[in-house]
């Protein structure tokens, strides 16, 4: 594993490295040795210079390395220059971080996405790739350059690359159709994100009892899930469980996974999970993804950040913040359930106003009216009165209120008293 400090670096060294050594485990691989260096600026040739990369090709030859890992992106001719010079596969963060998604992908559009992200990087790739077949062929009756196996591949793989998009383009109309179906019926929609391992599958699977795959590992999960989550004194809604944000995700994975993304881009609220046991890291993780945010134009949508995993610190529940317009904190364990009712209150209340608490008084003789409220409202207690009539007590939607109103005001020989009462 190497990793270089250059001029501007928004993390030290060590910090950056461990990161990279998560990576690596995340994606199946044991470290053998790591080396680390500071330059002023990136070499063309070599990235880390002559004398670092003889030093490299040294410690690959003590440890009988089989891959070698850069914690930066690399330019096509680096990487051979590199590999030329090591004698083994040298792979860059961004080749990392696409072999982790290329594993982790479960659903059909997932594999598609991480596939067209790799395809995308592979293409620059493609250069002296081949060079032992790239003889041109000629003869009688074979007059002309021929095709190069160059050529060949880069038609297929732009073949491959239409292909793969029309097929997205299909499931990103499945997507948008499945929101729109939402949309009309008005069910709000709540989205977890944040860095990854942050605990948002954890989080997710605790407020909804849901069953999905939740581990200690950077991009565990990512594949976009919903469910529905019910809170008291709260219409329902849509939970989202959508895929973590790590510092330099490649752009071919960010456009890729653009889809997935609308879904966080189409949300009420947005749960910004953090990872509270990283005191030292924990603002720049809040940037990093709010930088994300901003990038797929979902910056202003509203946010509760939950400082999850409090377990791990000296920490208790508390519900904080949100005054001067800041967001509103609440400090939780997903893992041991304390302060989830802290989240649970903080949701409900920013969608309370969608409900109206009603109080309504209904003769004997109308009992369809009755069966209309029973429809469109959660009842939450009736009493029978002395004349034969029910007492009904309900929470409604504000919509579904507009359409049971005139049907109270179409009921003639109601009193005024039958029409519903805000409390």
């Amino acid at each position: 594993m190497v990793a270089v400090e250059l001029p501007g670096a928004d993390i030290p060294l060590e910090d950056d490295l461990a990161e990279a050594l998560e990576l690596t485990r995340a994606a199946g691989g044991q470290v053998v040795g790591t080396l680390t260096c500071r330059r002023a600026q990136v070499d063309p040739a070599l990235f880390i210079g002559s004398g670092k990369a003889a030093e490299l090709a040294l410690l690959v030859a003590d440890t009988c390395a089989e891959l070698v890992i850069f914690n930066h992106p690399l330019s096509p001719s680096q990487e051979r220059n590199l590999e030329r010079l090591l004698k083994c596969q040298v792979v860059d963060r961004i080749g990392l971080i696409l072999d982790i998604f290329a594993r982790r992908a479960r659903s059909h559009e997932g594999k598609l996405q991480v596939e067209l992200a790799q395809l995308r990087h592979l293409s620059t790739r493609l250069v002296r790739g081949w060079t032992h077949l790239e003889r041109q062929k000629g003869g009688i009756g074979l007059r002309g350059p021929g095709e190069s196996q160059l050529e060949t591949d880069r038609r297929l793989l732009r073949a491959r690359l239409r292909q793969l998009e029309t097929r997205l383009e299909r499931l990103v109309g499945q997507r948008i159709n499945s929101r729109r179906q939402r949309t009309r019926s008005e069910t709000p929609t709540v989205a977890l994100v944040g860095y990854t391992n942050s605990g948002k599958s954890t989080l997710f699977n605790a407020l909804t009892a849901a069953d999905v795959f939740a581990a200690d590992l950077l991009f565990a999960t990512l594949d976009s899930t919903l469910r529905r989550l019910e809170l008291p004194d709260c219409e329902p809604l849509v939970l989202v469980d959508t895929v973590g944000f790590v510092r330099r995700l490649p752009h071919d994975l960010v456009a890729a996974f653009r889809s997935t993304l609308e879904e966080v881009r189409s949300a009420s609220l947005l749960l910004h999970v953090v990872d509270a046991s990283r005191d030292d890291q924990r603002q720049l993780m809040l940037q990093q993804v709010n930088g994300v945010l901003q990038d797929i134009g979902a910056g202003d949508i509203p946010q509760i950040e939950v400082m999850n995993k409090i377990d791990l610190t000296a920490r208790g529940p508390l519900r904080s913040g949100g005054e001067l317009g800041g967001p509103e904190r609440v400090w939780l364990s997903a893992r041991s359930g304390a302060g989830l009712d802290l989240l649970r209150d903080a949701i409900g209340e920013r969608f309370a106003d969608g409900i109206s608490h009603q109080s309504l008084h209904l003769p004997r003789c109308d009992g369809r009216l009755r069966a209309q409220v029973f429809r469109l409202a959660q009842v939450r207690h009736e009493q029978f009165d002395a004349d034969g009539g029910w007492q009904v007590e309900f929470d409604i939607r504000r919509r579904e209120l507009g359409q049971l109103t005139p049907l109270l005001v179409a009921a003639e020989a109601l009193p005024a008293s039958a029409r519903p009462v805000e409390q």
